[in-house]
């Protein structure tokens, strides 16, 4: 059953989810997968620009997710234990590497990140398992992005085909990923890569009460001068991951 509201829109979100439940019964599953592409630097973004792409993105997931969830937790409470309930969300590479031309994009799938993270422990307890996705896949929205990109010929499947994706969906989806939760995979190609989350790669501590500008410089300069200038948070190296 079809709904062709908007997600970003939490009313008509709200709508879909409920469209769901009077069609089936209940609500198993809920895919976000929703997204729009504005690409532009960070210096030519235009507001409209920058809000148009979080709020279909970030926004869209948290719709969906707020009604499915307040869905479930009613559920669980009136069986009296958990029930079956599943969610991926779609966040991106983009995200992860930082891509340069997508501020708008790469900052509303990190925002999908945290939100999967903040309900994956939320929703815990009612049976409810959260995990989000960074596909790469030839869609209506990437045709431009892979556009360089030549399918193979010979009837070989594309590299880039969404049905490298799909089967992840459906396992996480799936009573087999029961224990697989709040996590980060990124897919394409016939290869799935399970993402670690942020460790501390430094810590000091001030010799006095609290830290002047003085002391940071004396501790913090020498650290990443010994670094490479561009390693940053971002983890630029998963664009370079590939099956075999």
């Amino acid at each position: 059953v079809a709904h062709l509201g908007d997600v970003s829109d939490h009313a008509q979100a709200g709508e879909l989810v409920r469209l769901a439940v009077d069609s089936y019964g209940k609500l198993d599953i809920l895919v976000n997968n929703a997204g729009i592409l504005r690409d532009r630097m960070i210096f030519s973004m235009t507001e409209d620009e920058w809000d148009s792409v979080v709020r279909v993105h970030l926004k869209g997931h948290f719709n969906t997710t707020h009604f499915a969830a307040a869905h479930w937790r009613a559920r669980s409470k009136a069986a009296g234990g958990p029930v079956y309930g599943r969610i991926v969300n779609t966040s991106s590479e983009a995200y992860l590497a930082g891509s340069a031309g997508q501020p708008n994009y790469a900052a509303a799938k990190g925002g999908i990140v945290g939100l999967t993270t903040s309900t994956a422990l939320a929703l815990g307890k009612y049976g409810v398992t959260a995990n989000a996705i960074c596909p790469r896949a030839r869609t209506r929205m990437t045709q431009d992005v892979f556009a360089g990109f030549a399918e193979p010929a010979g009837g070989e499947l594309d590299p880039l085909a969404p049905e490298h994706v799909s089967p992840l969906v459906g396992y996480l989806a799936s009573p087999a990923a029961a224990k697989v939760n709040g996590q980060l995979l990124v897919v394409h190609g016939g290869m799935v890569a399970v993402m670690e989350r942020p460790r501390v790669a430094a810590k000091v501590d001030t010799a006095k009460e609290a830290f002047s500008y003085e002391e940071l410089t004396e501790r913090l300069t020498p650290y990443f001068e010994d670094r490479p200038p561009n390693e940053t948070f971002a983890a630029a190296e998963v664009l370079g991951l590939k099956r075999g």
